[in-house]
């Protein structure tokens, strides 16, 4: 069973509530853009991740009969408690290697981007990352059922979503030092040199104090969040491929063959020589971190917060709807999502054809709720009320844009005219 397609209502939920103390303390955790960005990556990586899930499932289920050495019954409890510490061993050293080995951090990066820290960080998932079920297969080997393995990894991901806030301090002291929490998992996020590539554990900080990769949340050293190449974009797609682009750049460009192969499972951070000797890596100092932003009007923030309540909705009905789907057609569904997805990014960065991307996002996704095969009664109403509001928005805000440019436009010419 897969629960954190079950606690998706509840992570929301509780969004909703950090949202309203942070308000209530005034403590500005929250950016619109960077927090919206999160979600829209959550949303991808969720809809990715009915193929991905299905996959390694299928291809554990599929070895389980010829590698697994003992037979654990699945009906005792011990089992079921024993299996959930084995695989966040594996989770663990997974964790880890992402953050050691430059093919594996390509997938990863994606959950460190944000440059804020509250709850929608913990959503900030990958769309990629394949490859990480092998670090799984000893649970197999071991005897662990298929259901148990899938139950305890939702189960693993579902605890780490109330770590990722701010808003509680330091736990009891025997809490922080057997179990992940928000104080130990804030160093994973940081970018302070003191804090980079700690505290990988995913439920058990204990994996972390045994093997050398334990650090306290200093108080004198506030944790600086974000990675040492910022993303500096909206993107959900390109927060996706960034890093493997790069990876991708340095094998073409480099004339070492061996480094061409090299570059994908040397440490984080190695480029060849001849490579970043010629096209050598911005460098970044965290302590004079400028956070990116783009400024909006409150027109466009609202348009923004609306539609990404029209993508969560879609995105929820295809997730506990597409069992009952042919498979071909939840590549469909994903493209259509993801094209929207990435208009939104677009227009959150003002880019110069976002609103003419939007208004054919708004097409698409009109065709796509009334053609669905889902089994699930879509209302023409729901298509004609999405387009309405949608289209309507965006020519208001349009409006006052261009009446905005116009005003001041004049008010410069006034100005040099003197």
């Amino acid at each position: 069973m897969n629960f954190v397609a079950l606690a998706i209502p509840f992570f929301l939920l509780l969004i909703v509530i950090e949202l309203l103390v942070d308000k209530w303390r005034q403590s500005n955790y929250f950016s619109l853009n960077d927090s919206i960005n999160s979600l829209h990556l959550g949303v991808l990586s969720q809809l990715t991740g009915l193929a991905k899930k299905a996959l390694q499932f299928s291809v554990y289920a599929w070895i389980f009969p010829y590698i697994s050495l003992f037979e654990l019954n699945s009906q005792s409890i011990w089992v079921w408690i024993a299996g959930f510490i084995v695989y966040d061993f594996c989770y663990y050293l997974y964790h880890r290697c992402s953050h050691e080995i430059n093919g594996l951090w390509a997938s990863h990066v994606v959950h460190h981007q944000s440059e804020e820290y509250n709850l929608t960080t913990a959503l900030r998932q990958t769309s990629g990352g394949i490859v990480n079920f092998v670090f799984y297969i000893p649970l197999a080997i071991l005897g662990f059922e298929p259901i148990v393995f899938i139950a305890v990894g939702s189960l693993n991901l579902v605890y780490q979503f109330w770590v990722h806030t701010r808003h509680i301090d330091k736990m009891p002291a025997w809490f922080e030092f057997v179990f992940v929490t928000p104080s130990n998992h804030r160093v994973h996020h940081g970018q302070n040199p003191v804090y980079l590539d700690k505290n990988h554990g995913g439920v058990f900080i204990l994996w972390d104090r045994m093997l050398g990769t334990y650090q306290e949340e200093l108080s004198y050293e506030p944790v600086i969040f974000g990675v040492t190449k910022p993303l500096a974009s909206w993107n959900p797609i390109w927060a996706n491929v960034e890093v493997y682009w790069g990876l991708l750049l340095d094998s073409f460009r480099t004339k070492k063959w061996p480094d061409k192969l090299r570059v994908w499972y040397k440490k984080t951070g190695w480029r060849p020589a001849d490579v970043a000797t010629k096209y050598p890596d911005p460098v970044f100092d965290p302590y004079q971190q400028v956070k990116f932003d783009v400024k909006s009007s409150k027109g466009q923030a609202w348009y923004v917060i609306i539609q990404h309540i029209f993508t969560l909705a879609l995105s929820l009905v295809v997730l506990y709807q597409a069992p009952n789907v042919a498979a071909e057609f939840n590549v469909i569904t994903l493209l259509v999502i993801g094209f929207g997805l990435l208009t939104l990014g677009y227009y959150q960065q003002n880019t110069k054809w976002s609103t003419s991307l939007e208004v054919l996002k708004v097409g698409a996704w009109c065709l796509f709720i009334l053609l669905s095969p889902y089994q699930y009664i879509w209302p023409v109403e729901l298509a004609i009320s999405f387009a309405i509001i949608s289209l309507s928005s965006l020519l208001i805000i349009q409006y006052y844009k261009n009446n905005k440019a116009h005003v001041e436009h004049i008010a410069s010419g006034n100005k040099y005219a003197k």
